[in-house]
């Protein structure tokens, strides 16, 4: 019986096949994500309703609530990768770990600082400490240190496995800040859209929250696809420029 190591990699695992999928689709996925993010944009400024206690302050809705969905859906996605690295010793895992980062990162202080602007006028203040937005706060403490990690260790082995250990770890804050609003008394309201059952939001402002998640999550992939190609490029020039110094 052949060892399984023997067998080729699965296209997507090969570094090279990889770069080939990603100069494909990049532009297509670079496209769909303007188009839903002008069209999310549009919608949400001139078409969307006033709300009646909130008026024209609701309109930041559009810009913070998917932010902060990508902010714990990226870091979902770290945290996978990480034990998709760490477990099966995937290729790309770690890469795709890394190059999320910075985004979700982005993400996170994106959805901080419309938080308070959108708090303002609803709690008289830009910032409390409730329970979501601290949580969220150490989210975005936690992406601070797992990019320092990467940049910490010079060996890009070794920091892949570090960082994903503490990927692992501050995957708790997760399911925290989501049900924050549930387990400690909270300035938030409990879910409207993910919940059990039909969402309490109006259609009004329903379709247009997702058009703007989805924008959001294209927008996300498109990046991440240039970043982890980016990092493939440079590991590999790396690992010739290695190759050459010791030959």
């Amino acid at each position: 019986m052949k060892n399984d190591r023997s067998r080729p990699a699965p296209s997507l695992a090969n570094p090279k096949r990889f770069l080939e999928i990603v100069h494909v689709i990049l532009p297509w996925v670079g496209t769909l994500a303007g188009l839903l993010l002008l069209g999310g944009f549009y919608w949400a400024l001139f078409e969307v309703p006033p709300d009646y206690q909130q008026g024209e302050s609701v309109r930041i809705m559009f810009v913070h609530v998917p932010a902060a969905w990508m902010s714990l859906f990226v870091y979902g996605l770290i945290a996978v990768s990480s034990f998709v690295g760490l477990v099966f010793a995937h290729p790309l895992a770690d890469v795709a770990a890394k190059t999320a980062a910075p985004l979700g990162a982005v993400f996170t202080a994106l959805a901080l600082v419309t938080g308070s602007l959108w708090g303002k006028p609803m709690w008289g203040a830009y910032w409390v400490w409730d329970a979501r937005l601290t949580s969220e706060l150490i989210l975005l403490l936690i992406y601070f240190g797992y990019i320092a990690l990467w940049y910490a260790i010079e060996d890009p082995a070794r920091a892949g496995r570090v960082a994903a250990v503490f990927a692992l770890v501050g995957a708790v804050d997760l399911p925290i800040i989501h049900f924050s609003v549930n387990w400690w008394h909270s300035l938030h309201q409990p879910a409207s859209v993910l919940r059990m059952g039909a969402p309490t939001m109006s259609a009004a402002y329903l379709w247009p929250l997702g058009i703007m998640a989805l924008g959001y999550t294209v927008f996300f992939i498109w990046l991440w696809l240039l970043r982890i190609r980016t990092e493939v490029r440079k590991r590999r020039l790396r690992s010739i420029l290695l190759q050459g110094s010791t030959g």
